[in-house]
């Protein structure tokens, strides 16, 4: 936020116009981002994490997460729902695009459907696109033709949701 908050003060970016994505890690960071601010105005969030103490038992590596928070979810349940997304998710105001696949093991999709039930219970603006038959690789080595499937899912939310006439004015960060 810093650098966001620097570029901003130098009129790099219009702070009406700032856009948000990541993948993986960055996923994850996205859905944090969105719990704890409102100044991006729209964001994509793939093959992302939302749930720290479930993420422990669903992924391929969750479980080596355990010496990074002192032990396993059980024995700490308030430290790994304090770091999840999912913990905030009534402060999100940001419309969110959300992409995952089917045989990600790395951040299973259950992560997604977390977030976004929880999104869509409290009625905000948050859309799934599920890639079936792709891995946590989809970005990198998926299906040439679901990786373009991808990108234009991500062009056109960021479209509707930061160009003039659609409530803010512009392109992304």
């Amino acid at each position: 936020m810093a650098a966001v908050d620097s570029a901003l003060a130098k009129g790099t970016f219009d702070p009406n116009r700032l856009g948000l994505a990541g993948g993986s890690y960055g996923g994850y960071m996205t859905n944090w981002i969105i719990t704890q601010t409102n100044r991006f105005k729209a964001a994509v969030s793939m093959r992302s994490m939302s749930n720290l103490y479930s993420f422990f038992g669903t992924s391929d590596g969750g479980f080596l997460n355990a010496d990074d928070y002192g032990g396993p979810p059980w024995a700490l349940p308030e430290k790994y729902l304090r770091q999840s997304p999912i913990t905030y998710v009534t402060n999100v105001r940001t419309p969110l695009l959300m992409i995952h696949s089917d045989l990600d093991y790395r951040t299973p999709i259950e992560q997604a459907e977390q977030f976004y039930t929880a999104l869509k219970f409290h009625g905000r603006n948050v859309l799934f696109v599920r890639f079936l038959t792709e891995t946590h690789e989809l970005s990198r080595s998926g299906d040439p033709r679901h990786r373009v499937i991808r990108l234009e899912h991500i062009r056109s939310w960021f479209e509707k949701h930061l160009t003039p006439g659609s409530g803010t004015t512009g392109w992304f960060l």
